[in-house]
C-alpha cells in the first residue's frame, strides 16, 4: 500500500505545504464548475474563475508555461462566457441557447486551433523550453481546451467534443508530470464531460434558465 501511496503522491514531498493546498482548493473548484456546467447553471463561470486564478499562480511557479497560458485564457473567457450566458436575447428577451455550431464558428474554431499551436510554440522557444518531452502534448491540448473554452462561452454543444478528448490527453500527461491531483481531477472532468455532452444533447435549442 505504502508503495501505490508513493508512487501516487511521492512528488508532493518536495512541495510547500500552501501550494499543496491551493492545488487542492483549485481542483475543488475546477470540478464544482464542471458540475455546474453539465447542469447548465451561471455558477460555472464564478467557480471556474477562483479554479483558474490558483492554477495560474500555480503553473507560473512550477515553470509550465503552456497551462499557465491555458488557464490565464479560461480566466478571461469565464468573463466572458458569463456575460454571454446572462446576456437576453431576441424578442422574447431569452437567455442565449445551447446550439450547434454554423459555418463560422468552424472557422473561428479552426483560427484559434491554429493560432493557439503557434502561439505555445513560440512561448516554449522563447523561454528554451521546446526540448522538454512533454512539449509536445502540451501544446495540442493547449489548442484543443482554447476551442472547447470558446465553444463554450458561446454555448455550442460541440465544446464538450473537445473538452473530452482534451481531458483524455492531459490524465497522464499531469501524472507523468507530477501533478497527481489534477491528473485526478481531469479522469473525472472527462466522465462528467460526457454526460454534459448528453445533457446539452436534450436540451439543444431550447430556451434556458441560466439561475
Amino acid at each position: 500500500m505504502n508503495h501505490i501511496f508513493d508512487f501516487l503522491f511521492g512528488q508532493y514531498e518536495n512541495y510547500a505545504n500552501l501550494d499543496i493546498v491551493l492545488e487542492i482548493t483549485a481542483v475543488l473548484f475546477g470540478l464544482s464548475s464542471v458540475l455546474f456546467a453539465w447542469r447548465n447553471k451561471i455558477w460555472v463561470y464564478p467557480t471556474g474563475i477562483i479554479s483558474t486564478a490558483i492554477y495560474v499562480y500555480l503553473l507560473y511557479k512550477w515553470d509550465l508555461l503552456g497551462d499557465m497560458i491555458i488557464n490565464g485564457y479560461y480566466f478571461m473567457m469565464s468573463v466572458y462566457g458569463w456575460y454571454v450566458w446572462t446576456r437576453k436575447v431576441g424578442p422574447d428577451n431569452k437567455s442565449t441557447p445551447i446550439s450547434k455550431t454554423n459555418l463560422r464558428d468552424k472557422k473561428i474554431s479552426l483560427l484559434i486551433f491554429w493560432s493557439s499551436i503557434l502561439l505555445i510554440y513560440l512561448v516554449y522557444v522563447a523561454n528554451d523550453k521546446w526540448d522538454n518531452s512533454y512539449a509536445y502534448i502540451d501544446t495540442l491540448t493547449t489548442a484543443i481546451f482554447f476551442v472547447g473554452m470558446w465553444l463554450m462561452a458561446r454555448r455550442k454543444i460541440e465544446n464538450w467534443i473537445f473538452w473530452i478528448l482534451g481531458d483524455l490527453i492531459s490524465v497522464p500527461l499531469y501524472f507523468y508530470k507530477g501533478f497527481t491531483f489534477t491528473s485526478i481531477q481531469y479522469l473525472i472532468f472527462t466522465v462528467i464531460a460526457i454526460f454534459g455532452y448528453l445533457e446539452w444533447k436534450k436540451r439543444l435549442n431550447k430556451p434556458i434558465v441560466t439561475a
